[in-house]
C-alpha cells in the first residue's frame, strides 16, 4: 500500500522531534564536527551536485521556467565554493545554546536568570535556490535544532544531493541523519501538512514569494518567522552631506533589485529637493533605473507619474518611487504608513533628526546614512541568516543563531522554602 503525504509528513516530524533531543544536547564541538564534515563531502561531491543540478535545469528549461529563475536555480562552481565556505563560517560562529545571562540573587536566596536553547523543530518552506538548504540546514544544527526542509520542485534532486552531503556529516560526527530532513515529494499537499503539525514542528520558516507566505500565515498552527514585503524607504533630509546621500541612495537600490532590503521609494525633503534630484536622476538613468515621481518631483525632473499604488509597491526590479516631504514628520508619517516595517534609512548629518528617526520610524533595521541592502544576517555579524521577520514577537529583523534559540529561566535554590524568611 503506497504511503499517503500525510503518513509521510508525520513519520518525518515524529523522526525530526526523537532527533531534536540528541542535538539539543549536543556539544559544540560536536556540532562544528558535523558541519565541517558536510563541508568536506560537498567539496567531495562537486560532479554529484552538477550532475543533480542539470537534472533540476534540464527539467527547468522543458517547464519553460523564466531565465531568471533558471539563474537562481543553477549550482555553479561558485555557489558551491559559497555552500562550503558558509559551512565552515556557520562552525566557527559561538554557539548560542546554554549560554545563561542575569543570575542573580532574590530576597528569598534563590538565583533567578536565563538560559539559551533551541526552539526544538524548524520546518523550512522556500523556493528555487538550492542553497537555501545549506544555509538553513547549519543554522539550524549549530544552533541546536532539528529541521525539516521543504524546498521547490524544481530543485528537488539538487535539494537531495546537499541534503545527502549534510547527513554524511552528521553520522561523521555521530548525530542522527534526521537532525536535518529534505521532503522527497514534491506534492503541494506536503506543505499544508507541515504547517499544521505542532506536536512535531514548533516553529515555520517561510521563504519565498508573497503567495507562500500568504499561505502559510493564513493556514499555519504552528508559529512562523516571516517578513511579507520589502518596501525599503531612505529619506534625504534637509541636513543630509548631498553627496553622501546620492552615494547611499544609489547602492540602496542598485546594488541588487532583486532583495528584500533594495530601496523602492526614495524620499528627498523639500529644502534641498532641486539640488539632489538632478544628479540623482541622472546617475539613475545611466543604469537604466524608471523613475515613478510625485508631482512635486516631476517639477524638476523627469519621472512617470506615481500613484497611490506605487507607495506600496515592493518592486524587486530597476524601478523606484520618489517623492518629495515636508520634513521629517511627513517623511516618518509617509514611512510608517506605507512601508513593509522591514528597513528604512535617513540620509542625515543632524544627530536630533537621526534620533527621531531611529525612534518614531515603525521597522526590523532602522539605519543611520547607511543603504538598506546593508539589511543582511552576514552584514550583522550572525554568519547566515534564515530569513528576516518584521513580526514584534520572538525574532526581529534578519535571524540568525540567537533567532533560532529561546531562553528558559533558571532558579537555583539551597532549600529555600516559599513563605518563609531567608535563613
Amino acid at each position: 500500500m503506497t504511503e499517503s503525504v500525510l503518513d509521510y509528513m508525520t513519520r518525518l516530524g515524529r523522526a525530526a522531534r526523537e532527533a531534536s533531543r540528541v542535538i539539543a544536547r549536543a556539544s559544540t564541538a560536536q556540532k562544528n564536527r558535523a558541519l565541517q564534515a558536510a563541508a568536506n563531502a560537498l567539496d567531495a561531491a562537486r560532479s554529484e551536485l552538477t550532475a543533480a543540478n542539470e537534472q533540476d535545469l534540464a527539467a527547468g528549461r522543458a517547464n519553460g521556467l523564466e531565465p531568471a529563475m533558471l539563474e537562481r536555480l543553477a549550482l555553479t562552481p561558485a555557489r558551491i565554493d559559497g555552500m562550503i565556505v558558509g559551512l565552515r563560517q556557520v562552525a566557527s560562529l559561538p554557539d548560542p545554546v546554554g549560554a545563561i545571562r542575569d543570575m542573580s540573587y532574590r530576597p528569598s536566596g534563590i538565583q533567578v536568570g536565563k538560559m539559551r536553547v533551541p526552539l526544538g523543530v524548524v520546518g523550512i518552506i522556500y523556493e528555487s535556490r538550492p542553497n537555501v538548504t545549506i544555509d538553513a540546514a547549519s543554522l539550524c544544527l549549530k544552533s541546536g535544532n532539528a529541521t525539516i526542509l521543504r524546498g521547490g520542485s524544481e530543485a528537488i534532486h539538487s535539494n537531495r544531493a546537499i541534503a545527502a552531503c549534510v547527513q554524511r556529516g552528521l553520522a561523521e560526527a555521530g548525530l542522527p541523519a534526521a537532525v536535518v530532513q529534505v521532503v522527497e515529494t514534491t506534492d503541494r499537499e506536503a506543505v499544508g501538512a507541515l504547517i499544521t503539525m505542532p506536536e512535531y514542528v514548533d516553529i515555520i520558516v517561510p521563504r519565498g514569494g508573497r503567495g507562500l507566505i500568504e499561505r502559510v500565515s493564513r493556514d499555519a498552527k504552528v508559529p512562523v518567522i516571516k517578513h511579507l514585503d520589502g518596501i525599503c524607504h531612505i529619506y534625504v533630509a534637509a541636513d543630509a552631506d548631498l553627496a553622501k546621500a546620492q552615494r547611499i541612495a544609489f547602492n540602496a537600490k542598485t546594488y541588487r533589485y532583486g532583495i528584500c532590503g533594495a530601496m523602492e521609494t526614495l524620499l528627498v525633503d523639500a529644502a534641498v529637493a532641486a539640488d539632489f534630484l538632478p544628479a540623482m536622476a541622472a546617475q539613475f538613468a545611466e543604469k537604466g533605473v524608471e523613475l515613478r515621481g510625485c508631482e512635486r518631483t516631476r517639477d524638476i525632473i523627469q519621472a512617470v507619474p506615481a500613484t497611490e499604488a506605487d507607495w506600496h509597491t515592493e518592486y524587486l526590479a530597476a524601478i523606484l518611487s520618489i517623492r518629495v516631504v515636508d520634513g521629517l514628520d511627513q517623511a516618518i508619517a509617509h514611512i510608517n504608513h506605507y512601508g513593509s516595517h522591514h528597513t528604512d534609512s535617513i540620509a542625515t548629518e543632524n544627530l536630533g533628526e537621526a534620533r527621531r528617526f531611529t525612534a518614531e520610524v515603525d521597522s526590523a533595521s532602522v539605519m543611520i546614512n547607511t543603504p538598506t541592502c546593508f539589511a543582511d544576517g552576514f552584514e550583522y555579524g550572525l554568519g547566515a541568516e534564515i530569513g528576516i521577520s518584521t513580526d514584534k514577537i520572538h525574532a526581529r529583523g534578519p535571524v540568525g543563531l540567537e533567532g533560532l534559540t529561546c531562553e528558559k529561566y533558571i532558579v537555583v535554590g539551597d532549600g529555600q522554602l516559599r513563605g518563609q524568611e531567608p535563613v
